[in-house]
Parts: structure tokens; sequence; C-alpha cells
């Protein structure tokens, strides 16, 4: 039983772990969410998109989460009329990043559930780890 309960904690860690990941993902996003260019004709930021993967762990058997990778959003750069800034085009507009900062902050809370829940989940496999070795004593 004790096993048991030291597994799902180490479930919901990996949970925990793969969360925090995406939130500095989120936040980077944030953070560049008005970079553009530095030169003409380049691109801004580009958002990025934390992916997740399933994988067993060889010591316990138990099924865990990692980040799988980080990929680029493919989706069109936002154009904003700015004629006078170094970086337009011809027509007077400068590429924008990709970032909606209403998207992220969904995925930020969305993010921030699934870790309070994880950490909700190791909380109490830990207070039951800790009841069962009362009862043992």
């Amino acid at each position: 039983m004790n096993g048991d309960l030291s597994v799902s904690a180490d479930i919901a860690v990996s949970g925990m772990k793969a969360q925090a990941q995406r939130l500095r993902i989120i936040s980077e996003n944030m953070a560049n969410a008005e970079s553009v260019a530095t030169t003409k004709g380049g691109e801004p930021y580009r958002r990025q998109v934390v992916t997740f993967k399933q994988y067993i762990d060889k010591e316990t058997g138990a099924d865990m989460v990692k980040v799988d990778k980080v990929i680029k959003d493919q989706s069109e750069f936002i154009k904003k009329y700015d004629p006078n800034n170094p970086v337009a085009d011809a027509q007077g507009y400068v590429s924008m990043p990709n970032v909606n900062p209403l998207i992220e902050m969904m995925d930020m809370k969305e993010a921030q559930r699934s870790y309070e829940a994880n950490l909700s989940v190791m909380q109490t496999a830990r207070e039951l780890n800790s009841k069962v070795l009362d009862v043992l004593k």
C-alpha cells in the first residue's frame, strides 16, 4: 500500500514538472507579444506551443507525463499599420508576433489548474502515506 501511494505522488510530480515547463513557455510568449523583427523583412517572435508525451516509468510501471516538444506556432503573423516603423513593409505594415494575450492567459489558467490538481494529489498521497505509517506503529 505504501508503495502505491508513493507512485501516485511520483505521477503527480511528473504532471507538475510538465505544467511548470508549459508555464515557462507561456510566459516567454507573453513577454514577446510585442517583439517585432529587428531587420526589415525579418520575422517577429513566433509563438511557441508545448506538447506532452506519455511514458511508462521503468522502475514503477506507472504512466507518467513529460514535455515532448516545444514547437513554433505556424499561424499567420498579425499585420499592424505603422508606416513610420523602420521594419515596415512597402505598404507601411509591420508583422507582429502571432501571440494572442487572451489565449495565453487561458492557457496559463489551464496549466495553473492542472498544476494545482497534481499538487493536491501529491499532498493527499503524502497524508495517506503518513496515516498508514501511524497505523503500523
